[in-house]
């Protein structure tokens, strides 16, 4: 049996948490949780669908409670994750027009970490385009999320919540399906997951007598269109 890949996934902070986006830029204040969580959520989906990789959220899936970072990282040491991917929006800017997207490793990182931080920022700043401004996108800092785990860790700070240049991008719905698929294409690319066989089911479709054959292939171009496979046969038993 081929090794699983184990990701232990954490969607920074919770939604009680007072870091979020400021009223000036979002009428809504929108939490951080709820941007790094939706990612996450993204992330997840997509990766269900390939065999060979395992999740492990280190955050409350509802956002309800607050999980030290003690906690997330002591469950992914305890699980043996393979990959510790911490989900964060960055805040400092105060209005201004710089921001971007921001990988960290810990300031005494594995050359995996490194290879990690490489990958995740490169595939991130290719879907979404959120280069910003940092002298230094890929920087090494001391944070418990990249210092802590055992595995290689990477911190994304995925745009500033308080940036007048992010803020307006982070809040889509695109935006997000961006980072997971770029999050879930490198994970996919390192790990060597298999896209999931698909479920095939059968149908047999009677349409009437072989003069109305040009009804079975109206109904034929429509099943094509919604995605399905199928033929036409004519039944002369």
């Amino acid at each position: 049996m081929a090794r699983v890949f184990k990701l232990a996934l954490s969607a920074g902070h919770w939604r009680g948490s007072p870091k979020g986006c400021p009223e000036y830029l979002d009428k809504e204040k929108t939490p951080e949780w709820v941007l790094n969580a939706r990612i996450c959520e993204k992330l997840q989906s997509l990766l269900s669908e390939y065999e060979g990789v395992e999740i492990l959220r280190l955050d409350d899936r509802s956002g309800e409670k607050n999980i030290s970072l003690d906690a997330r990282s002591a469950a992914a040491n305890a699980w043996g994750a393979d990959l510790y991917l911490a989900v964060h929006h960055n805040g400092g800017v105060k209005g201004g027009k710089g921001g971007g997207i921001v990988a960290y490793v810990y300031t005494k990182p594995s050359e995996e970490s490194l290879e990690w931080q490489k990958a995740l920022y490169a595939a991130a700043i290719e879907a979404t385009g959120l280069r910003g401004n940092r002298s230094n996108p890929v920087p090494k800092k001391n944070l418990h999320e990249v210092r802590e785990p055992k595995c290689p860790a990477v911190l994304m700070e995925c745009g500033f919540m308080d940036s007048a240049t992010d803020c307006p991008i982070i809040l889509t719905e695109d935006f997000a399906d961006k980072m997971a698929r770029a999050f879930c294409d490198v994970i996919v690319a390192k790990s060597g997951a298999r896209k999931k066989a698909r479920s095939v089911t059968l149908y047999r479709v009677q349409v009437g007598a072989f003069e109305k054959r040009e009804n079975a292939k109206a109904l034929l171009a429509q099943l094509n269109e919604a995605g399905f496979e199928g033929y036409i046969k004519a039944d002369t038993e």
